[in-house]
């Protein structure tokens, strides 16, 4: 069994406990409305407001099928060399425009650049690919909208839905200059690395992991879908240049090892970091934990380079 108590500071265990406080471990056995519930009140408790200069306004992109809400942030001082698509976590189920409100707003404030908050359609309502049809279709809609290069970036399952976009773009006249990938859940092996070695990890479990892919696909096999599992490719060549960064203690960060491996063994560019002592959603930590806080400077330096064309690693 891994010594947490060894691995975590005390700064990062009270992070846990007043997580667990407002999202006790056992909530996947909850109903999804319950889980949502749930996880909305959590993230109420943990925002952190707007930066001085960022406004937000929330819309929506028409699909032939549906319509997608989107939240468009802007900073007082923009940056125009690119922008940021915006993909949150939450295992397919949770969240949405709200969840990840501030984080997106820090991130334009802290880049300059504008980012535009997907609000992708939920499981079990809408089982897979229709979240990732509805990145996908947000990503079309701003390398059409927007001028300048687009950006992708996500967090656990938005960084799933990231790379599978990143991976369905590659033959686009305007592909995503890059993807910054946040603690991301991209289908690696489960019987091997930090799915074994963190599978009891605070935050997020093994166990989890599986609900999370049970849930979202109605319990079809779907081995071999590149669009659910990016690791599945067979193909890493002409992708994005990617910058993945986890957590130590969190059973999901073996997959961006095994995603950086797979990238440069093709000849593009990755980079992996992996947080020590950090676990999955310290995003909302980046106030009160200073490993959370250099972790998410880490993250703003990747957005801000990857959206200038600068590969810096």
């Amino acid at each position: 069994m891994t010594d947490y108590r060894k691995l975590i500071d005390a700064e990062t265990w009270a992070f846990i406990e007043k997580t667990n406080s407002y999202y006790p471990p056992d909530t996947i056995d909850y109903t999804v409305p319950e889980q949502r519930a749930i996880y909305d009140r959590m993230c109420r408790e943990f925002f952190a407001g707007y930066p001085h200069g960022v406004t937000a306004e929330t819309t929506a992109i028409a699909t032939p099928t549906n319509s997608i809400p989107i939240r468009i942030y802007r900073n007082a001082e923009l940056d125009k060399a690119a922008m940021v698509l915006y993909a949150h976590g939450g295992g397919f189920i949770l969240g949405g425009l709200d969840s990840h409100d501030d984080v997106c707003a820090e991130l334009c404030a802290r880049t300059g650049y504008e980012v535009v908050s997907v609000g992708y359609r939920l499981a079990p309502e809408h089982l897979h690919p229709a979240a990732f049809d509805d990145v996908l279709s947000a990503f079309e809609w701003a390398s059409g909208t927007y001028d300048c290069p687009v950006l992708l970036c996500g967090d656990s399952a938005g960084g799933n839905l990231c790379a599978a976009v990143a991976h369905a773009t590659r033959g686009h006249v305007k592909k995503p200059i890059g993807q910054v990938l946040i603690y991301p859940s991209l289908g690696g092996d489960r019987s091997r690395g930090s799915y074994v070695t963190h599978a009891e990890a605070p935050m997020l479990t093994a166990r989890d992991t599986v609900f999370y892919l049970n849930i979202r696909t109605g319990g079809v096999d779907r081995t071999g879908d590149i669009t659910l599992y990016p690791l599945a490719d067979a193909n890493f060549a002409y992708l994005p240049p990617t910058v993945l960064i986890t957590a130590q203690c969190d059973p999901l960060s073996s997959d961006g090892e095994a995603y950086r491996d797979h990238v440069v063994a093709a000849g593009g560019h990755a980079y992996w970091f992996e947080e020590p002592g950090l676990v999955h959603g310290y995003l909302r930590a980046r106030h009160t934990v200073g490993r959370a806080r250099a972790g998410f400077t880490r993250i703003v330096d990747a957005v801000s380079a990857l959206g200038k064309g600068d590969w810096i690693w």
